[in-house]
């Protein structure tokens, strides 16, 4: 959680100017409640931290040890080439290939991103939410209560936002 506060630390939430660590307490939290793992929810706290700060796998990786590190960039998107929905079928890919823990977390992210997106950039939202159907789609290993979570939270986000 240090390292991930450290990480984060001025960075602040698009749409609402709240600490960027409220986005990964959140999904920390969320993982927590499902899986009462204290290695996911570290991942939990760490999964945006090589995608979206100076923070390296070689960082992660001595700080946590390989399996922590290695799921953190399996959750992060790392895709560059490409446009946006060839990134987002690369890292269907790579997600599907993932192990149950590391989809339960990508999981409890979309439940914690879906809300705030709807409600701040229905725009957006009507190209976010099918991603997160396509997506949603090849987690099947997730923790089975947080992906019932996310397709209830995505029906109800796509009315909202249509």
């Amino acid at each position: 959680m240090q390292v991930a506060f450290a990480a984060h630390a001025d960075q602040k939430r698009k749409y609402t100017g709240d600490p960027y660590t409220s986005h990964l307490a959140e999904v920390a939290g969320i993982v927590a409640a499902a899986t009462g793992s204290d290695e996911a929810v570290s991942i939990a706290w760490l999964h945006d931290t090589i995608e979206d700060t100076a923070t390296s796998f070689e960082d992660l990786h001595g700080i946590f040890g390989l399996r922590i590190a290695a799921s953190v960039v399996t959750l992060s998107d790392l895709e560059t080439v490409g446009n946006r929905a060839a990134r987002k079928a690369a890292a269907r890919v790579r997600l599907a290939a993932a192990p149950p823990m590391v989809q339960t977390i990508k999981v409890a992210d979309i439940i914690s991103n879906t809300s705030s997106i709807v409600l701040h950039d229905p725009k957006f939202a009507r190209v976010y939410l099918p991603e997160c159907v396509a997506l949603l789609n090849v987690l099947a290993k997730a923790d089975s209560r947080l992906l019932k979570m996310a397709w209830n939270q995505i029906s109800k986000t796509s009315l909202e936002a249509a």
